[in-house]
């Protein structure tokens, strides 16, 4: 019967093919032939929108913030081996291009180029495009100029200089290039988004690059341009032989800083953004709930560019989730990327003073008296959530964290409900004693409904920050401490009155704060050269208690866990930046590895 099918099918298709061929030129159905993209001006723009879609949504299970001194991922899925500094150009970790989840794999080499080639695909194409007006195609062309100096921003930030690609490969094209110099590249990207910027307009439409985001961009740019890693000649490589691959090897560190301090103040300015909710809140309480709302809406006056994401069309089980991800185990999420102990307690007082344990007074309330934007950052022992699920909600009927051990009555002892021992989630408990707050919606119910705010991908705030530390290393510390002191007024701290090295580090504290879980920590640790401080091992917190028989509880007791997750900056300043593949090695004889490796 098989074969009589077989032999009928075959006879209907050379019938209807000796009739008509044109059948086996149909375009297909499910998707536009590369041809009739560049026919239509609407399909070009989509193309550029797919072009978007290759920046790495950050709200996926893994977060940058996992690979640095900010959280510890509780699931692992390799991070530790980024922590513990044990990637090699045959190992990459979560980083790795094919690595099963995260976004850590959407950033480096592999898929960073594959971006640059659309782009570059874009450029060979669109003067064919029939556009009926000047504007929108110099539109377009400003769009991908800036996406392709955000991919190579993102490369030289991973990588330092790289081979700098404008024309689209195709299979049979020799794929032999040099990296280009480190200076070259950074003059490149800045090149590009220069012209975007004349290309592009400000717009309410900040899911787009804008004039703005051009050149908050570029303020990033030349703010890690001008730092420490970049202006060593390489003498911490021990005699690599490329040093103009890793730092500059010319020019003055001045000039440097003077075109950092410049580009932030291009973008204040426009005129075009101020901080969210102004800079002076009625109360701590008051600057706790504006740091909130800045991350929980579509768009404000502070924000440059944004990253949305489409929720409805997601189907995969790691889509973009940060409720579900990072929200506590005691509510049915997972718990992800929990803060570790270093980054809460760089949180200061609200007096301005540092936080310390071994302060009598510090570690009986360890969590009162806060700088207001650590309880809009970071769940802890005692914050208030949301309310508990109903299979919960019985025995915590007012939705705080618990993250520690109680005592009853009769001496036995109870784990919370948000612990690794309780009963709700186990696997997915924090290991650190905290859990992530930013970001999250407290409104919803994340273990069933998915969040639709968009990543702030550059925002007002980090080029306030970017002047100020250009300023300091410039020695014009009134400045500094006049845009300082806005963040911190904005934040209801008080303002700071240091100079010199304590101006600095006070600076580098307050960035690291204000600018948390936003994929910045991970590059300023590199770009600082404060790496072997940063990965110490992952301190968390030991909280115990008493628990009253209707479960309320009293008479907390605070310690530090020292070692809530082992780190080492084992391959020493290798890790400054990434390794480039073994594979792209021996694909291109004309890569040079990077040094150390």
């Amino acid at each position: 019967m098989k074969n009589k099918i077989s032999i009928l099918l075959s006879a209907v298709i050379l019938f209807v093919s000796g009739c008509n061929d044109d059948f086996l030129n149909v375009d297909p159905q499910d998707r536009y032939s590369e041809a009739a993209v560049w026919k239509d001006p609407a399909y070009v723009q989509s193309f550029v929108n797919g072009i978007y879609t290759g920046i790495p949504f950050p709200f996926g299970t893994l977060m940058l913030s996992s690979a640095v001194d900010e959280s510890m991922a509780v699931w692992d899925w390799e991070t530790s081996r980024i922590t513990l500094g044990v990637v090699t150009p045959s190992y990459y970790a979560s980083f790795d291009a094919n690595f099963w989840t995260g976004s850590l794999r959407d950033m480096v080499w592999n898929p960073m180029y594959k971006n640059v080639r659309a782009c570059n695909l874009f450029f060979e194409k669109i003067d064919g495009v029939p556009f009926t007006d000047d504007d929108q195609k110099n539109y377009l062309i400003g769009q991908v100029t800036f996406l392709r100096a955000y991919f190579y921003h993102q490369l030289v930030s991973f990588y330092g200089g790289v081979p700098l690609i404008t024309k689209a490969y195709d299979v049979d094209d020799d794929f032999s290039i040099a990296r280009s110099s480190y200076s070259d590249c950074i003059d490149f990207i800045v090149a590009e988004l220069d012209k975007a910027a004349t290309l592009l307009e400000n717009s309410d439409n900040k899911a787009y690059a804008t004039k703005g985001a051009a050149l908050a961009l570029k303020s990033r740019v030349l703010l890690y341009s001008a730092s420490d890693l970049y202006n060593t000649n390489a003498s911490w490589t021990g005699g690599y032989a490329h040093p103009e691959l890793v730092s500059h090897t010319s020019g003055t560190r001045d000039q440097r800083w003077v075109a950092a301090r410049d580009a932030a103040q291009a973008v204040i300015d426009l005129g075009s953004y101020s901080l969210y909710g102004g800079e002076n809140p009625a109360s701590a309480q008051a600057a706790t709930d504006n740091f909130v709302g800045l991350f929980l809406n579509n768009g404000s006056e502070e924000d440059i560019f944004l990253q949305f994401f489409d929720i409805t069309h997601a189907t995969e089980w790691n889509a973009p989730h940060p409720g579900l991800f990072n929200g506590p185990n005691g509510w049915h999420n997972w718990g992800g990327n929990t803060p570790v102990g270093q980054l809460v307690d760089d949180f200061e007082m609200i007096n301005g003073d540092k936080f310390d344990w071994t302060n009598p007074v510090h570690s009986a309330n360890p969590y009162q008296n806060r700088d207001p934007r650590l309880y809009a950052t970071v769940l802890h022992e005692g914050s208030l959530w949301r309310e508990r699920p109903s299979d919960v909600v019985a025995a915590d009927r007012i939705g705080m964290i618990q993250v520690g051990n109680y005592k009853r009555a009769d001496n036995t002892i109870v784990p919370g409900l948000d612990t690794r021992s309780g009963p709700i989630e186990d696997w997915n408990g924090s290991y650190t004693g905290y859990y992530l707050r930013k970001f999250i919606d407290p409104s919803i119910d994340h273990q069933f409904t998915k969040q639709e705010w968009p990543f702030r991908r550059i925002r007002y705030a980090e080029i306030i920050l970017n002047l100020v530390e250009a300023s300091i290393e410039l020695g014009d510390e009134a400045t500094a401490k006049t845009w300082l002191n806005k963040i911190r007024s904005r934040a209801g701290m008080p303002p700071v009155t240091d100079t010199g090295d304590q101006l600095r580090q006070r600076y580098r504290n307050e960035r690291r704060v204000e600018l948390a879980y936003e994929e910045h920590r991970f590059y300023d640790v590199r770009r600082w050269m404060i790496a072997p401080s940063a990965y110490q091992n992952g301190r968390g917190v030991f909280v115990n208690g008493d628990i009253s028989a209707n479960n309320i509880i009293s008479n907390r007791t605070y310690a530090v866990n020292p070692s809530a997750q082992q780190r080492a900056w084992a391959t020493g300043d290798a890790f400054y930046f990434l390794p480039i593949r073994l594979d792209e090695i021996n694909k291109n004889s004309l890569l040079v590895q990077n040094p150390k490796y």
